[in-house]
């Protein structure tokens, strides 16, 4: 990963003065040696008030407690956070804004829709806002979650592509104990696929979950590491090593493996918005738009982007905040594909595919009272509302599609942002 080289004479010239680099770094080392670690958080598995407060004195006696960070919330205790959170010391407070309605006809989420989002960005609510005042006014966004399973994908070394192939003979056998094996550390989550890969002499077991209303990724790892170890036991050739991922699942990145099939839940919407619209509410024209749009695909593949798109990620991102959900899976989350194009009316179709939704409505940061209350609010909360929350996300999605294009096509995008920024920048 190359870069200037001036930038890197400006970064590291404060390294040498008058010193060589090894004598720079042999002063820096024998100096750090002297002085003493501060004192280490305490008591990071005690989910009592007293531990709370040990922590908290910890940071007190260094200057650096955030004492904002300490208030507390109505019906929760310390307690409350196990699964959570470890080092528990408080809460943090984002601003919540909200769009809507969204109308939404989809297989799972059907009428209008008040959407929370939780962001520090100024003219992002507004312009989801505006966005989805745009679609629903159109008949709002189709949104059709049509298939999900989450991956793990454990490796196993063998001393040979012999060894490794003769393995994965034997496990593509093993199907249903493997099925057996998982419906035994959980109640809600199945086994439903094994895809087998070789290379050189290691082989991978895809494992794919259907988790329910769960995001799901505590509980493939637990099934995962469950099938693994009788593997280790039962298998005829026995590997020389064996790691629960192998880091070809996709896990937390954004990967054509993933962009290619799905991981997560695989949502699709769409959008016809009339040209007399577009031009009221969104201040450009359809054929605008379109040219916007295959401009920027153009920019996009040249980029390396893993498809293409305007910014999935910041209706994924304050969703996710707002929901209780994952928000690291906003590195795989946020792939996708938005399309634009003018239909036989002259009228703006629009349509968004996100292939690796990894959303849940259950387990997580799910429990927590402003993700509850969130949840509630579309609707979703608890058993049973994953698939809908999904199809909600896809249609947020889209109506922040529709916004930002629109303002780039137009010339306003620079403008939003000067309107609506912090008074401090």
């Amino acid at each position: 990963m190359p870069q200037s080289s001036e930038q890197t004479v400006h970064f590291l010239k404060g390294l040498k003065h008058d010193l060589h680099i090894h004598d720079f770094h042999e002063k820096l080392r024998s100096e750090n040696e002297t002085v003493p670690l501060p004192k280490r958080i305490p008591a990071g598995n005690d989910f009592t008030e007293a531990g709370l407060e040990k922590r908290r004195d910890v940071l007190r006696d260094a200057a650096c407690c955030p004492e904002a960070l300490c208030h507390t919330i109505e019906g929760l205790t310390p307690a409350d956070m196990k699964g959570a959170v470890e080092n528990f010391i408080g809460y943090t407070h984002l601003p919540v804004g909200v769009i809507g309605p969204l109308r939404i006809t989809g297989l799972f989420a059907n009428g209008d829709f008040y959407v929370p989002l939780a962001t520090t960005e100024g003219a992002l609510v507004a312009s989801y806002h505006r966005g989805a005042h745009a679609v629903s006014r159109n008949g709002g966004v189709t949104s059709l979650c049509i298939s999900e399973s989450i991956s793990r994908a454990p490796a196993f070394s063998f001393s040979s592509i012999v060894e490794a192939g003769l393995f994965i003979d034997w496990a593509l056998t093993q199907r249903d104990k493997f099925k057996e094996l998982a419906g035994e550390t959980t109640r809600h989550g199945k086994l439903v696929d094994l895809r087998p890969s070789l290379n050189s002499n290691t082989a991978f077991l895809i494992f794919e979950y259907e988790t329910a209303d769960a995001a799901g990724q505590n509980m493939v790892t637990v099934a995962t590491e469950h099938i693994c170890r009788w593997i280790a036991e039962a298998s005829p050739v026995q590997p020389k090593a064996w790691y629960v991922e192998g880091n070809l699942s996709g896990d937390k990145k954004a990967t054509m493996l993933s962009f290619l099939s799905h991981r997560g839940r695989k949502v699709v919407a769409e959008s016809t918005l009339k040209k007399k619209d577009v031009e009221r509410f969104l201040h450009s024209t359809p054929e605008a738009m379109a040219e916007y749009s295959r401009v920027s695909t153009i920019g996009g593949i040249q980029s390396g982007s893993i498809g293409v798109q305007g910014h999935y990620a910041n209706a994924l991102a304050a969703i996710f905040l707002c929901c209780g959900q994952d928000v690291a899976c906003l590195s795989e989350t946020s792939v996708g594909i938005t399309t634009m194009q003018v239909d036989d009316n002259g009228d703006l179709y629009v349509s968004v595919s996100l292939p690796n939704l990894t959303v849940g409505t259950v387990g997580g940061g799910t429990f927590l009272p402003g993700a509850q209350d969130c949840l509630k609010m579309l609707g979703c909360d608890g058993n049973g509302h994953a698939r809908k929350f999904a199809e909600i996300c896809a249609a947020t999605v889209l109506a922040g599609e529709v916004s930002i294009i629109a303002a780039l096509a137009s010339g306003d995008f620079a403008q939003a942002h000067t309107t609506y920024r912090h008074k401090s920048e």
